[in-house]
């Protein structure tokens, strides 16, 4: 009876520790939760707030899928009209730019093309290419750049395959398979040594990789929205945008902050 007496008062010390934790969900990108950068400014977060960040990396579609359920506080992602959408639908209770990079196309070698025209086209005739295929931001940009220039992914015979996995994922996959693909710039220069993959075309202004963050509306969950608007304020603050410049690889700038632009 004794020792039922003390497990049931550790149980219910620990559940009410658990119950009390200060806990943020921030649901974010396959690609920025690969790149490296949540995990190199998410800890100035913490120690100034002393809250928890939990984060759930997912593609954009399925984050803003979470955002709706209710089952994410801050949602960090990047397709701008999807995004808008969600605000204007009641799901978001504010949205601001908070930082952008570009998107590259890779591969297992040089193909010499000099636009995302020619660049399309030479892969389209010549070789294999992994889409995401996982409603992503990087998804939505790779489908909008082929309809952009004339092609359609409908009518895409056995060169065109789709992966369904996350930036990370797919990045190992082409590597392996020797494919081609459209990936941002931070997840590939993250995973650099352990692939075999290129950048065949880059800069230009269609490949700007535009981030956003939004709270989600309140009303669809009931945990403390406070600690939503505390981390809001905190990311888009000068402080924490100039945390974001400072992050680098193999002599690379992968974030450009532009918070209230």
């Amino acid at each position: 009876m004794k020792r039922s007496a003390i497990l049931l008062m550790i149980l219910f010390v620990f559940t009410l520790s658990s119950c009390s934790k200060k806990e943020l969900i921030v649901v974010t990108t396959t690609s920025l939760d690969n790149s490296g950068l949540l995990a190199y400014i998410l800890p100035s977060f913490e120690e100034e707030y002393g809250i928890f960040v939990k984060v759930v990396a997912l593609g954009t579609g399925a984050a803003l899928e979470m955002g709706e359920m209710g089952e994410a506080d801050i949602l960090l992602v990047h397709a701008y009209e999807s995004e808008v959408e969600f605000v204007n639908n009641g799901f978001g209770e504010k949205r601001d730019n908070i930082m952008f990079n570009d998107f590259i196309f890779v591969g297992p070698h040089e193909i010499g093309v000099m636009s995302i025209e020619e660049t399309l086209e030479v892969i389209s005739e010549n070789y294999d290419f992994y889409s995401r295929g996982d409603n992503s931001g990087t998804h939505t940009k790779e489908l909008y750049l082929w309809n952009e220039f004339g092609y359609d992914v409908d009518t895409f015979e056995d060169w065109y395959k789709e992966t369904g996995q996350g930036m990370g994922s797919t990045l190992t996959m082409t590597s392996l398979s020797k494919y081609f693909t459209l990936t941002d710039r931070a997840t590939y220069l993250s995973m650099l040594e352990n692939i075999d993959l290129v950048i065949v075309f880059e800069q230009c202004p269609e490949l700007k990789n535009q981030y956003g963050v939004i709270k989600v509306n309140p009303e669809l969950h009931n945990r403390n929205e406070e600690y939503a608007d505390f981390f809001y304020d905190w990311i888009i603050r000068e402080d924490t945008q100039a945390l974001i410049a400072t992050y680098i690889l193999y002599d690379t700038q992968l974030f450009y902050p532009n918070a209230g632009d």
